[in-house]
């Protein structure tokens, strides 16, 4: 039987090979369409209407639910080919639409920077072999694939993500309202104070449920720079220390005037010896700029001193997490224990830091 040629990520007509010397390749977080002739049957500059391929539309609202992303990498007028999406109820689906006459390997790139994510989770998928061939030639991290394999393309290992949650099919619109908010901020003439007081911030911070664990577990996994110990935490552990009456499982969502930011914070912490332990703390990186961070350790803070005990952190330095020493300096806490690779710090609850400001309203639940 004879080997179906592969291309330059190892893809055959029958999907991606394996090969066991190499490393997992990244899981897809974008899928880039051509639009003629791969994702309709047809061009539709030629003045024909051309009809969405069902089995391509198929994957691109499967692959939706599970949080990839689709944009598009076409030939032809940008107007045109945005009004025949919405014609057929296809452009919501769409993040970044790029159609034009240049080379798609510089739209593909132009994707992957305006939605902040590195070329090795971008796939392109296109009818034209030359097409396919600029692009990888031009790209090589980017996956290749032939538009007869749109069906298939959910069967592959790297377009199902390690973590399938409540948010993954909210991750399109995630990204969308994070463009309006990046067009707003663009467009503000003062200084990035105002156009953070102007957002109208509101924290939620409640207990996590059953329903959060899998997007808990997902942060503790995927979350490095903002946090405090780098513990990782299964969803059958988190059910565990929910349920364990001295340990508390928080999680934190964040929504301004533009929509919502998903859950993007988890804290626990353990009851112990009079204290409140921060055994972990962790924000998303794209709420970095927000400052929320400090908003929910001045809150566990708060929560700690009112029912009279001492605010403790636990801190594990990283390559990456400097950053969240400084921010529970800033928010009072002085280290009290050093064990070299390990640091303790606490709040001496006779002499707390004072309350501060922030454009942040927190609200429990």
């Amino acid at each position: 039987m004879s080997t179906p040629p592969r291309g330059p990520h190892g893809t055959t007509a029958a999907g991606p090979g394996t090969d066991p010397a190499r490393p997992p390749e990244p899981t897809v977080k974008c899928l880039v369409w051509d639009l003629d002739d791969t994702l309709w049957d047809g061009v539709v500059l030629e003045g024909d209407a051309p009809v969405p391929f069902a089995a391509a539309v198929r994957t691109v609202r499967a692959l939706d639910r599970r949080g990839v992303l689709h944009a598009v990498a076409s030939r032809g007028e940008h107007d045109v080919a945005a009004a025949h999406l919405a014609a057929h109820g296809l452009d919501t689906l769409f993040t970044v639409l790029e159609v034009g006459w240049g080379a798609k390997s510089r739209a593909v790139e132009r994707i992957a920077a305006e939605l902040n994510i590195g070329l090795d989770t971008v796939a392109f998928i296109d009818n034209d072999a030359v097409e396919r061939a600029e692009v990888a030639a031009a790209l090589p991290d980017v996956r290749c694939y032939p538009a007869h394999e749109a069906e298939l393309l959910t069967s592959y290992p790297e377009f199902t993500p390690r973590f399938l949650t409540d948010e993954s099919a909210l991750r399109r619109d995630l990204y969308r309202t994070e463009r309006r908010r990046k067009a707003a901020e663009a467009e503000h003439t003062g200084p990035p104070a105002g156009f953070l007081a102007s957002l109208g911030l509101v924290l939620t911070v409640r207990r996590a449920t059953g329903a959060d664990l899998a997007r808990a577990h997902e942060l503790t996994v995927r979350t490095h720079q903002l946090n405090t110990t780098g513990r990782t935490f299964g969803p059958d552990e988190l059910r565990g220390l929910c349920a364990d009456p001295g340990h508390e499982v928080l999680v934190a969502g964040l929504t301004d005037r533009f929509g919502s930011y998903g859950t993007i914070g988890l804290a626990v912490t353990a009851l112990r010896d009079g204290a409140t332990v921060l055994e972990l703390l962790l924000m998303s990186c794209r709420v970095m700029s927000r400052g929320v961070g400090a908003v929910l350790i001045d809150h566990i803070v708060a929560t700690a001193l009112a029912a009279g005990r001492r605010p403790v952190a636990e801190f594990v330095p990283t390559d990456v997490n400097r950053q969240m020493l400084v921010t529970l300096r800033f928010s009072g806490f002085a280290v009290v224990a050093d064990a070299g690779d390990r640091l303790t710090l606490a709040i001496d609850p006779d002499d707390p830091p004072p309350a501060r400001k922030h454009p942040v309203r927190v609200v429990t639940a």
